[in-house]
């Protein structure tokens, strides 16, 4: 299993980015996909989780809520975050993690905040000026 987030760069505030997730040797049928970051200084954040159930929809934190969306392509083994009205306070690297053995309606019971995440990607910087 390998994990590879790309698409962070340098943004102006109220701009967007889509990151992507793409999960190498990941069977997207049996999947909890959460993305997090972290700030300068700060601990590491849940902000997003989808999982391959589908019984919820995903789970986006509150703290970006209405601004962050995520969602899965299983053709393409990617799961997309999608920024809109970002904020200087959304500058971080933001990280893709995955459950390989979620259990049933995982991210609507748990969010990104259970540790039973089984790998992480390296990360792709997201800055925001304002």
């Amino acid at each position: 299993v390998q994990l590879v987030e790309s698409g962070g760069e340098l943004v102006q505030a109220g701009g967007s980015l889509r990151l992507s997730c793409l999960a190498s040797g990941v069977g997207f049928d049996d999947y909890a996909i959460g993305w997090f970051r972290q700030a300068p200084g700060k601990k590491r954040e849940g902000v997003a989780c989808i999982d391959s159930t589908g019984a919820s929809p995903p789970f986006i934190a509150d703290a970006v809520g209405g601004r962050f969306t995520v969602s899965s392509d299983a053709a393409e083994n990617t799961v997309y975050l999608q920024m809109t009205n970002l904020k200087p306070e959304d500058t971080a690297v933001y990280y893709c993690a995955v459950d390989t053995a979620p259990t049933y309606d995982y991210c609507a019971e748990y969010g990104p905040y259970k540790s039973s995440y089984d790998y992480w990607g390296q990360g792709t910087q997201v800055t925001v000026s304002s």
